[in-house]
């Protein structure tokens, strides 16, 4: 998987773990809001991924 694929991938799912969180907090769900936190930690390690690689990939590259 490239590196845009997965900050993109990324991205969406912060964004899907955020309205998770938001709606079990509305809806007094916990089961939902931790599923929430999971996914959102889960979107925010891909986007971490795909920044590793670019660096790796720059660094490659000026090589």
């Amino acid at each position: 998987m490239g590196s845009t694929s997965d900050k993109v991938k990324g991205v969406a799912n912060e964004a899907v773990g955020n309205i998770k969180q938001g709606v079990g907090k509305a809806t007094d769900n916990d089961r939902m809001r931790a599923e929430g936190v999971v996914q959102e930690k889960k979107g925010e390690a891909q986007q971490t991924l795909g920044k590793a690689k670019d660096a790796v990939k720059k660094g490659v590259n000026e090589a």
